[in-house]
């Protein structure tokens, strides 16, 4: 029980951390701004940094909230759809409305997908909640199908993936921006002797880089200064809320019976291994049953990269999650 509590208020800091990430962003262009057009500046408003701190405080957020959606929905149109006869396609969502009543959540809507990977995701928000189910999890045994499309259903009555869908966009281009100053900072801008060869032989023989390579590393390590205050409640978010969620889910899982516990063991554990993670699009990892980041994502984010092996772990103890 004690567990439980604690793991309840690390998933609510989480939860807090994510949001304060468009907060943040926010902040960044309407702080100055309102600094500048209130009293101690043009004069133009009544109020100062204080309030465009507040004004960050409710605009981000709400745009975030209202963005998120829709992003997610035009990322989800543009993947191959299943293309299931009707016989399938009935049967998938008579099993994801039982399943949803049995959760006690309203039903879903269903989008099927053609995709290597074994995965499921699910968002939420004030377009309604939404299942992406890619043809490979489908074809899993039922147990382990089941306990897949369970667990994604959880998560909607944890408001998990309302929370995450709501902070998608800003964590997203928190991400992109860590990868480009990332990228920046490892930049080699030496040519090796191989490369020189190469070179020699189509006859391109430049004499030196025209920008140096210390000058990307510069740039990436601005970058970097810049973007460390949305970095690290985006980071405390992925480790506490979201990662910390879906090991909710699975305990709620668990607790439906040994099948169930079993069932998601053997999903988590074939959508981690199987190939296909490339076929998962980026955007919907952090709304999915299994995160297919690869390292370098992984490494940005600050997630662990043990998170599966962690949670087959304790879904294959005995002891209760």
């Amino acid at each position: 029980m004690a567990d439980s509590v604690d793991g309840g208020g690390r998933r609510a800091l989480g939860a807090l951390a994510l949001l304060a990430v468009p907060f943040v962003l926010a902040a960044v262009p309407l702080i100055p701004l309102a600094a500048l057009l209130g009293p101690g500046g043009l004069g133009l408003l009544p109020v100062g940094a204080l309030g465009g701190l507040l004004a960050a405080a409710v605009v981000g957020p709400v745009v975030a909230a209202l963005l998120g959606p829709v992003l997610v929905d035009r990322r989800i149109a543009r993947l191959p759809d299943a293309d299931l006869d009707d016989r399938r396609a009935e049967f998938v969502a008579d099993r994801v409305e039982r399943l949803a009543a049995d959760v006690g959540v309203d039903v879903p809507t269903v989008t099927t997908v053609r995709a290597d990977a074994a995965n499921v995701a699910v968002t939420d928000g004030y377009r309604g909640a939404r299942l992406v189910v890619s043809t490979r999890l489908l074809a899993l045994p039922e147990a382990d199908r089941d306990a897949a499309l369970r667990h994604a259903l959880v998560r909607i009555r944890t408001r998990q993936a309302l929370i995450t869908t709501a902070a998608l966009p800003a964590l997203a281009l928190v991400e992109t921006a860590a990868l480009l100053a990332t990228l920046l900072v490892g930049r080699r801008g030496d040519r090796t002797a191989a490369d020189r060869r190469v070179n020699r032989i189509h006859g391109y023989e430049p004499d030196r880089e025209r920008v140096p390579s210390w000058a990307y590393a510069a740039a990436g390590v601005l970058l970097w200064a810049v973007l460390l205050p949305a970095w690290v409640p985006a980071t405390v978010g992925d480790r506490l809320a979201v990662a910390g969620g879906r090991r909710a889910a699975d305990a709620l899982v668990a607790r439906t019976g040994s099948e169930g516990r079993q069932g998601l063991g053997n999903a988590v554990a074939f959508a981690s291994d199987a190939a296909g993670a490339a076929d998962w699009p980026p955007l919907l990892d952090r709304l999915s049953l299994v995160s297919m980041a690869d390292a370098e994502t992984g490494r940005v984010r600050g997630t662990s990269r043990q998170e599966a092996r962690t949670r087959l772990a304790r879904l294959r103890s005995k002891r209760t999650l």
